[in-house]
């Protein structure tokens, strides 16, 4: 499995037989370096957390060209599917779906899911994790924009993720203190990846503070630079 970050919580994940963009806000990224053809190519599969634009980004532009389908929410996958999103794929929380090279499932988020078009607000379902399984690949469980709650020790009883993708941005997700004690009380995560920071003045500068409180645990923090990977093998 090889996972890279395009920013925010934007990341390409590579598996045998597939190829996801989650979240895949590229182009209007701030450090968006302009590569938007290699950063999409050979997409399979693009996977949306929820609705907001930050996490929506070019969703239909991807899957116009590479001909992706879009796995989300019945709501995100309606609506997409009326801006021209041709291959839809919806789920909802606790629900699995079986895409062949892989297995997404659903878990939920404590965030909101909406946007704003021509001046009205459009409700576009829960906001989700999601739980990425693959044969002879490490799980890896991309928790969305959400906050701390106590139930993701459920999520770690039922599919024991070995790589965590983490929000630490503070005002509109979990900050790094609060993803710390998530890693720490609820998960067996292998791999911290931090996620939604240092995109926009507002949110987080950094990953340090993660770092920082997750120094001496079983948890090794990767801080990926915008458009690096890192490779990762096998399952428990």
């Amino acid at each position: 499995m090889k996972i890279t970050w395009f920013g925010h919580s934007a990341f390409r994940v590579e598996i045998p037989g597939a190829v996801l963009l989650i979240d895949p806000f590229l182009k209007y990224h701030p450090a968006y370096a302009g590569n938007f053809d290699e950063m999409i190519a050979g997409t399979t599969h693009v996977l949306l957390t929820h609705g907001h634009e930050d996490h929506v980004g070019d969703t239909v532009e991807i899957c116009a060209a590479t001909g992706a389908e879009l796995v989300s929410s019945p709501e995100v996958c309606g609506w997409l599917a009326l801006q021209g999103v041709a291959r839809i794929n919806p789920g909802n929380i606790g629900g699995t779906i079986d895409c062949g090279a892989f297995k997404v499932s659903f878990t939920d988020a404590t965030h909101s899911s909406s946007m704003i078009v021509a001046g009205k607000m459009i409700y576009l379902g829960p906001a989700m994790g999601l739980v990425i399984r693959a044969e002879n690949e490490p799980t890896l469980y991309h928790m969305g924009d959400t906050g701390l709650f106590g139930d993701m020790a459920l999520i770690d009883e039922l599919y024991r993720p070995e790589i965590g993708i983490v929000p630490i941005g503070d005002r509109f997700t979990m900050d790094a203190r609060q993803a710390a004690i998530a890693c720490k009380r609820f998960f067996h995560f292998d791999t911290v990846i931090p996620a939604h920071y240092a995109t926009f003045p507002l949110l987080a500068a950094s990953a340090d503070e993660l770092v920082r409180d997750l120094a001496g645990t079983d948890s090794k923090v990767q801080v990926l630079a915008y458009g690096a990977g890192a490779e990762f093998t096998g399952a428990r």
